[in-house]
């Protein structure tokens, strides 16, 4: 089902949006597996059934509507403030849950005896807008890589490839493709403040103001429209003082093979505006202490070129899912932060159907991590953990991106990205909002907002 050749699948899509008023040329014989309601397929690609025992649910559409009494601007509350821990995976008896486990996880267990994984009921609680899936069963029919899996084409808004090749390498980059272009809101706004732990759990807040613009998503766009800029981003350094008024600007591009990524930086004590080539790849994130690449933001951004991607397939995992407490703004940053790794009694795991992509070096490039393996979320196509390796094939990280449906929008998307090294026994966590305003996702941009020539100036406003 999750192999549909593309002759076939531009007739299934045809039918799909049918009712949208779009003209559908398949006969009534050929229905749809791809749509809103009563198809095989989500209209992301997501296999609508649950699974044989009943675990993971069928798919209902997500959550559409918000809690009682949520408003716009609060941290969102949990929808599932009954629901009770099933079970625990603790050192003891991860091995005899291994085989819904990624390595990096088994590696948490084997090194940390007091880590655990609390598992609740699963909730497929991921939702998209209504034109978000409209646009993403377009794109199902169109869609296609080019520029070497570089860039994509014919698509517009929506994810591009809800239905993967039947290639393994082009599906892994199609794969990867679909969690760079899910929808997050045209532009927004949001505090995603950092901390990095010493291994006996202190820490000094490294509080980061971010602005961004996609005019992909903007509706009636289309990538002539976004002139190859997928996504305009500004981050402001807010302290510590010793950092304060460092800001980097980035226009980051759809297709890198046609114009790679650009980047500047504006520096307090030098007082002017730079280029930054180096804000790409490998080369370690601001203020991280070399615990994150820049290309882990966002569990993973930027170009693909410099690694072979496969799907190896979909897999049931428990992965980190409807992370409310950790989210929320009654949970204080010093209660997540523990040494070694975040509180594991403010996480929630559950089991879900995930699809597993490897990137593999190619010859002749070089990254720190020659090899890593992504574990997507097959409702919203999140990245949820990676597996990362180093240049003897060791396991040296492990990432998971504890997620929240964000209502307003909605979507669901990381609240936490947790980057454990293995071998120093050091993390580094993003996205500690709980003591800060909540993700602005009404906030206007517009590209003039983004110009170098205004990166100055913002930085010592």
């Amino acid at each position: 089902m999750a192999w549909l050749n593309r002759t076939k699948l531009a007739t299934l899509v045809a039918c799909a949006v049918f009712s949208t008023g779009l003209l559908a040329k398949a006969p009534p014989s050929e229905v749809a597996e791809l749509g809103l309601t009563g198809t095989p397929l989500t209209p992301t690609g997501a296999e609508r059934a649950g699974s044989k025992d009943g675990v993971i649910p069928a798919w209902t559409g997500g959550i559409t509507t918000p809690p009682a009494g949520y408003k716009v601007g609060m941290h969102h509350p949990d929808p599932f403030p009954n629901d009770k821990v099933e079970f625990t995976i603790t050192a003891k008896n991860f091995k005899d849950y291994a085989d819904k486990l990624s390595a990096g996880q088994i590696a948490m267990f084997e090194k940390y005896p007091d880590w655990k994984m609390e598992v609740y009921p699963t909730r497929r609680s991921a939702s998209y807008p209504q034109r978000t899936y409209e646009m993403t069963m377009k794109n199902a029919a169109t869609g296609e890589l080019v520029d070497d899996g570089e860039g994509v084409a014919n698509v517009a808004e929506g994810l591009p490839f809800p239905i993967l090749d039947k290639d393994p390498k082009k599906a892994g980059m199609e794969a990867i493709w679909n969690h760079k272009l899910k929808y997050k809101g045209v532009s927004f706004a949001r505090w995603n403040d950092q901390a990095i732990p010493t291994a006996s759990g202190a820490y000094t807040l490294i509080r980061f103001r971010e602005e961004g613009l996609g005019l992909y998503y903007k509706p009636g766009n289309t990538l002539k429209d976004i002139n190859n800029i997928l996504l305009y981003f500004f981050e402001d350094v807010v302290s510590p003082p010793r950092l304060a008024g460092q800001v980097l600007l980035v226009h980051e591009t759809l297709d890198s093979k046609k114009e790679p990524r650009q980047a500047w930086i504006y520096n307090p004590g030098q007082r002017r505006v730079r280029r930054a080539p180096n804000v790409a790849y490998d080369n370690p994130g601001t203020a991280s202490d070399g615990l994150r690449t820049n290309d882990m933001t966002d569990m993973f951004n930027g170009a693909l070129d410099k690694f072979n991607w496969k799907l190896i397939g979909k897999k049931e995992m428990y992965v980190p899912y409807n992370s409310y407490k950790a989210h929320s703004d009654k949970t204080l940053v010093k209660d997540l932060i523990k040494p070694h790794f975040i509180n594991p009694d403010l996480l929630r795991y559950e089991l879900h159907r995930v699809w597993i992509v490897e990137a593999d070096l190619k010859p002749g490039q070089r990254h720190i991590n020659p090899k890593r393996t992504f574990y997507l979320d097959e409702d919203s196509w999140q990245i949820l953990e990676i597996d990362h390796y180093d240049s003897q094939m060791r396991l040296w990280r492990y990432s998971e991106a504890p997620s929240v449906n964000y209502y307003e929008v909605p979507v669901f998307w990381s609240t936490l990205e947790c980057h454990y090294d293995l071998k120093s026994g050091r993390y580094l966590v993003q996205g500690l909002d709980n003591q800060e305003q909540e993700y602005d996702f009404s906030f206007q941009a517009t590209p003039d907002m983004f110009s170098p020539q205004s990166l100055r100036q913002r930085g010592i406003e």
